[in-house]
């Protein structure tokens, strides 16, 4: 593998992967903690959270999905509907996809190119650059209208790394530049997602609350025993070895790859890179940011109201500089490898945690010391919603 796709990483990181390697360590916490099972399983939690995460930033698309002037893309969240639209002064600007007039869907495609919206019940239109509604046909009739209150209803959006990011709960204004801070835009600097490209587009439901799907992503102690055998995980990286780093809300597991305790075993000299150390990231509450030597694997979890589900959406973004017909046959590989250990393995092992959870639900979930990175998602919402 070239050099060159390799994106470099924080040396301070790479060589206290090395000495836990060397000493047969990993990073640790002061104590157990212990999470009630009615957590993954109680629908009014579920709910409590749903609402949580709508007065927080969460990352709905990416800008290259319309990517020219007059672009615009639609999306379900939580049973609302929105339209994301690329105004022609270039500002990405997100509607409620509800016709002032009666509540009617103004757009019912999932993407396309268009100047206006119309909802198709009594013909009610709205310019698609700034949501505002057009001339009626029968406003003699209808009665005095105040245009200039009258548009389509915006919602808080902002773009950082390529992501597009909303607000949906309209009483709260997050600053981005707070909310993630310089440590979290240096650890992603390097991907230059937003000049990326989607190359893998895929949508999961399964029968499991959303934690635990972030629980097994970030952990750092199941690859040896749920993902054995060649050319899978548990070949790929080594187990109980870890790093992780914290930055507010946020978190970033480092993981080192079979091949850097092969060289820190013959005392070669090392250089820090995707190449040796895999990572992955939770961007707080729902995304994960998986970075690969030649791509980044993106993940977003939503939650159910329904505690015993949840939707996964993974894409794979690709740098264009290095992409080529050999690169696309790299990533299908690492496409394959991802649904042999989430879809054949993890989730399977998740869905008989939340059966097991919803068959005998008192008592407690355990995370030890040596599982730092598995107890950080449960903590953050620990301080925000209690």
């Amino acid at each position: 593998m070239s050099h060159k796709t390799a994106v470099a990483l924080d040396t301070a990181v790479a060589d206290k992967l090395i000495e836990h390697i060397r000493k047969q360590s990993t990073d640790m916490a002061d104590a157990e903690i212990q999470i009630p099972r009615e957590h993954f399983i109680c629908p009014q939690r579920a709910k409590k959270e749903i609402t949580l995460i709508k007065t927080l930033p969460v990352a709905i698309a990416h800008v290259s999905e319309l990517p020219a002037p007059g672009d615009f893309i639609t999306r379900d969240v939580w049973g609302s509907s929105v339209i994301i639209t690329h105004g022609e002064d270039g500002e990405i600007r997100t509607y409620r996809n509800m016709c002032a007039h009666r509540g009617g869907r103004v757009e019912q495609k999932e993407s396309g190119r268009k100047r206006i919206f119309m909802c198709q019940y009594h013909g009610w239109s709205y310019d698609a650059k700034d949501g505002g509604l057009r001339k009626l046909s029968y406003e003699d009739t209808f009665g005095k209208i105040d245009y200039s209150c009258t548009g389509l209803q915006r919602i808080r959006t902002d773009v950082r790394y390529g992501l597009i990011f909303l607000t949906l709960d309209e009483s709260e204004d997050h600053d981005l530049d707070e909310y993630f801070g310089p440590e979290v835009d240096a650890q992603l600097a390097p991907w230059n997602l937003e000049g990326a490209s989607i190359f893998i587009d895929e949508t999961f439901e399964i029968p499991v609350n959303w934690k635990l799907v972030i629980d097994g992503a970030v952990d750092s102690l199941h690859a040896q025993y749920l993902h054995p055998g060649p050319g899978n995980v548990g070949s790929l990286s080594l187990t109980n070895v870890a790093v992780f780093k914290q930055f507010g809300l946020h978190g970033r597991l480092f993981t080192p790859r079979t091949r850097l305790k092969k060289l820190v075993d013959a005392g070669e000299e090392i250089k820090a890179s995707t190449r040796y150390v895999a990572s992955i990231m939770l961007l707080f509450p729902n995304s994960l940011i998986a970075a690969a030597p030649d791509h980044v694997e993106y993940w977003t979890v939503w939650p159910h109201e329904d505690p015993a589900k949840c939707t996964i959406h993974i894409r794979f973004f690709v740098r264009p500089e290095i992409m080529t017909e050999e690169m696309k046959g790299r990533v299908q590989k690492s496409w394959e490898i991802l649904q042999n250990a989430a879809v054949n393995e993890d989730w399977p092992m998740e869905t008989w945690i939340q059966e097991n959870a919803t068959e005998w639900p008192d008592g407690i979930f355990r995370y030890g010391r040596n599982e730092v990175s598995a107890r950080h998602l449960h903590t953050m919402l620990k301080d925000l919603m209690e």
